[in-house]
């Protein structure tokens, strides 16, 4: 992985020694809806015991933000290395027993809340203010925490938070691609989709893999 990290880290060097227009920097932030794919439930194992009642899964929402650099190749493609922090995860909801307890029938939810730092070097085409996007993306685990709720009748039986970053594989690559839209003041607004390509567990035996959602609004300068 950090092989990866390196390759593309020289691939934005070289395209910027031969950009023939002016390079230009810009700041980016929106929401995440995220989720897992593949055994994600089972990816849980060590945490939680999920018995005795159906389990619903959704995706878990967070947020993303970071700056870009926008490198011109010709008058309508550029390549764009980015950097951000951004909210990942995975939410549960059902009758869930843990560390002992068991809370049947109770409005429990197991919410994990990752923290990645992404790297994606896109390849931007643009025609009127429409863009289209896509490329690799490498990201870095910063933290894991899951947080497990349970109520009954209103009332808070478990409100209890624990570090899982043991749990997942610190670097994870994906396929980043997207559209967005570019006014004439510099702002902008995109919708992009990241595909994870690493298996999540820190083991790598179970097939789990990060899938993210993204809507932003950006500023060029």
């Amino acid at each position: 992985m950090k092989k990866h990290l390196l390759l593309m880290l020289l691939l934005a060097g070289a395209i910027t020694s031969f950009a023939q227009q002016k390079i230009t920097y810009g700041v980016r932030a929106g929401v995440t809806s995220s989720g897992m794919r593949g055994d994600a439930i089972n990816n849980f194992n060590n945490l939680l015991d999920f018995t005795k009642g159906m389990v619903s899964t959704k995706n878990h929402t967070g947020y993303f933000g970071g700056g870009y650099v926008s490198i011109p190749v010709s008058s309508n493609l550029s390549v764009e290395p980015a950097l951000y922090y951004s909210q990942k995860g995975f939410d549960m909801v059902g009758a869930i027993s843990g560390k002992g307890i068991s809370f049947l029938g109770a409005n429990a939810k197991a919410s994990l809340t990752t923290q990645y730092i992404d790297l994606p070097v896109l390849l931007k085409a643009s025609l009127n203010g429409f863009q289209v996007f896509g490329g690799p993306q490498v990201s870095y685990l910063t933290a894991a925490n899951l947080k497990t709720t349970a109520g009954l009748l209103g009332i808070n039986l478990l409100n209890y938070k624990t570090d899982a970053s043991s749990q997942f594989n610190k670097w994870d690559a994906a396929l980043t691609g997207g559209v967005g839209y570019q006014f004439g003041n510099g702002v902008h607004v995109m919708a992009a989709y990241d595909h994870g390509l690493s298996k999540a567990d820190a083991n790598q035996n179970l097939r789990s893999y990060n899938h993210s959602f993204k809507i932003g609004l950006g500023m060029g300068f």
